[in-house]
């Protein structure tokens, strides 16, 4: 059995959540990320996420924060 491929533009919470723990190497939770929109995180008009302009929207709050 095949596993269906991942759309990175239109990921759900959840495997956006795990495809961003394996890449990073630290935990991301559903609702960090569930914090991150509620915060002003992009999603799609479907509630996915994008994870290129979700990396985007990281890297503008952390330059913010400096």
């Amino acid at each position: 059995m095949t596993r269906p491929a991942l759309i990175l533009s239109a990921m759900a919470v959840a495997d956006a959540a795990r495809v961003l723990t394996r890449a990073g190497g630290a935990p991301v939770t559903e609702d960090m990320l569930r914090a991150d929109i509620g915060a002003g995180a992009p999603t799609n008009a479907d509630g996915t996420i994008n994870i290129v302009h979700y990396a985007a929207w990281l890297v503008q709050e952390m330059a913010r924060g400096q």
